[in-house]
C-alpha cells in the first residue's frame, strides 16, 4: 500500500471550488462596485484623519501584543489534534513518547512566555 491516494478527485474538486469561489467573488466585486469616480478629499487611516508628520514615532506595543497573541493562539491549536490522537498513539505503543514530546512543546511555550514577560512585552506604559 503506497502513500499516494487512490483518486485525486477530491483534491481536484476542492481546487475547482476554490478557484470558482474566488472568480465569483472577484466578479461580484467588479460588477457591484461604485461607478462614480471621485478624487479623495483627504488621506485617512482607519477612518481617523491624520495629524502631524507621517514620519513621527509611534508605539508598537499593541501590534506586539497582537502578534504574540496570534503566535500563542496558533500554537495552542496544535494541542487539539494531539489530544484527539493520543489514544491512538497509546494503542500503537507510542503514548509515552508523544506525552513527553507534548510536555517538551509546552515547556518551550512556557519559556517563551516567561521571556516575553520578563522583557516587558506585555506591559502597558
Amino acid at each position: 500500500m503506497g502513500l499516494a491516494p487512490d483518486s485525486f478527485a477530491p483534491i481536484l474538486i476542492q481546487l475547482a471550488l476554490g478557484i470558482g469561489f474566488s472568480a465569483v467573488i472577484l466578479s461580484l466585486a467588479f460588477l457591484l462596485n461604485p461607478k462614480k469616480k471621485s478624487k479623495p478629499a483627504d488621506t485617512f487611516e482607519c477612518g481617523v484623519t491624520y495629524y502631524g508628520d507621517a514620519r513621527g514615532l509611534f508605539n508598537i506595543k499593541f501590534y506586539l501584543v497582537a502578534v504574540l497573541f496570534i503566535l500563542f493562539d496558533i500554537e495552542a491549536v496544535f494541542l487539539y489534534p494531539w489530544a484527539v490522537n493520543l489514544l491512538n498513539f497509546k494503542n500503537a505503543g507510542l503514548g509515552g513518547f508523544f506525552l513527553i514530546e507534548m510536555f517538551f512543546f509546552l515547556l518551550i511555550l512556557v519559556v517563551g512566555l516567561y521571556y516575553i514577560w520578563k522583557k516587558g512585552a506585555l506591559e502597558w506604559d
